[in-house]
């Protein structure tokens, strides 16, 4: 059941428009950026987007404008881990395309110091349930850890209903074009 939403909504997303996506991702910053959580945070982690994600990099950049502590996920033996990013070009593509620190900028991060986590994901629901890509590595990485976690996504990407496991970590808040959710 999984794997069969993954597909169905990375095809929907891939096959978007593109125009119309830019004009999303837009909304998404803007509503991101209101967020009085957000305007209070210090240090943030945002995962890095790539191909069709809600694009993050124009929140990266703002958050390092604005002096906040920023935080970047990589991938190292199969696992998560996490570095300060002080300048959006000390990136470059790493496992899976996506842009993680160069070597030489790795500044460990350890988990407890962030206040927000801004999570990637396929499918989310009203529930705060997300599918991401099948991991596990943000749900492992949020495991035993009392922090606020903000998806961001497309309006289409938001079901009625996900199926979910006991390992699966809920997200507090959900970011679209349309509206900001607020999970009970």
């Amino acid at each position: 059941m999984k794997q069969e939403l993954r597909q169905k909504i990375l095809k929907l997303r891939n096959e978007f428009d593109k125009d119309k996506l830019l004009e999303f991702n837009l909304k998404i910053k803007q509503n991101l950026l209101s967020l009085k959580e957000f305007i209070n945070s210090d240090v943030i982690c945002s995962y890095v987007s790539f191909k069709s994600e809600v694009n993050t990099h124009n929140i990266i950049k703002k958050s390092i404008n604005l002096g906040k502590k920023v935080v970047v996920p990589y991938i190292k033996n199969e696992e998560i881990y996490l570095s300060e990013l002080n300048d959006f070009n000390n990136l470059e593509q790493g496992q899976f395309g996506i842009l993680e620190p160069k070597k030489e900028f790795i500044k460990s991060v350890d988990k407890s110091i962030v206040e927000i986590f801004i999570i990637p994901g396929l499918a989310f629901d009203k529930s705060g349930n997300r599918i991401g890509y099948g991991g596990g590595y943000y749900d492992r990485l949020l495991k035993d850890l009392n922090v606020l976690k903000i998806a961001l996504c497309y309006e289409f990407q938001l079901l009625e209903n996900l199926p979910n496991e006991d390992h699966d970590i809920p997200v507090d808040i959900i970011i679209t074009e349309k509206q900001i959710i607020r999970v009970e």
